[in-house]
């Protein structure tokens, strides 16, 4: 076994990332306080052709040194937009007919692993701020709060480990 060579690893440049075809899923982040949370959401939502970012509320926006520090070119590839109200803009998701996705621990959440994608459908997955999670009032309106398990003394993952896994999730049951 060999280790690639960037030079190896044939990735696309932004332009052609702009023309690709994109997975039907957008990330909403509710309010995330970490910058370099941002940019690791970014820089996931590259690798895995996510439509678009919704930054709502707090979150802040690009050109930032430290969302760049972590996102590495991801906000020049990503399409992204701020939004203020994370609430209007479910609203406006649902009468686009696109399923929103709450992750956040709740009764009678879904769990990852048993949560089924629809064909044809188009889904928004929001992310939740570092310490209050996402707005009771987001969990509400969605159509679905999904729930990553976990087993150990700790009941929460970083929002970008969270968003990591759940995209990888979504991504395979979507494409595959």
């Amino acid at each position: 076994m060999r280790k690639l060579k960037n030079s190896e690893l044939q990735r696309i440049n932004v332009e052609e990332f702009k023309n690709t075809d994109k997975i039907p899923l957008v990330v909403v982040l509710d309010n995330i306080r970490s910058l370099n949370n941002i940019g690791s959401v970014f820089r996931t939502s590259d690798a895995f052709v996510i439509e678009k970012i919704y930054l709502c509320g707090i979150t802040a926006q690009p050109p930032h040194k430290d969302i760049h520090k972590t996102a590495l070119g991801a906000t020049e590839s990503v399409d992204w937009e701020h939004v203020d109200s994370t609430i209007e803009l479910i609203d406006n998701f649902k009468k686009e007919n696109r399923k929103v996705i709450a992750i956040e621990q709740a009764d009678n959440a879904i769990l990852l692993q048993d949560f089924k994608i629809e064909s044809n459908q188009k889904y928004a997955v929001v992310f939740g701020n570092e310490v209050k999670g996402v707005q009771q009032e987001v969990v509400s309106a969605s159509d679905y709060c999904v729930e990553i398990p976990q087993f150990g003394t700790k009941h929460s993952l970083n929002i970008s480990v969270s968003c990591g896994v759940v995209i990888w999730d979504l991504f395979k049951k979507i494409r595959f």
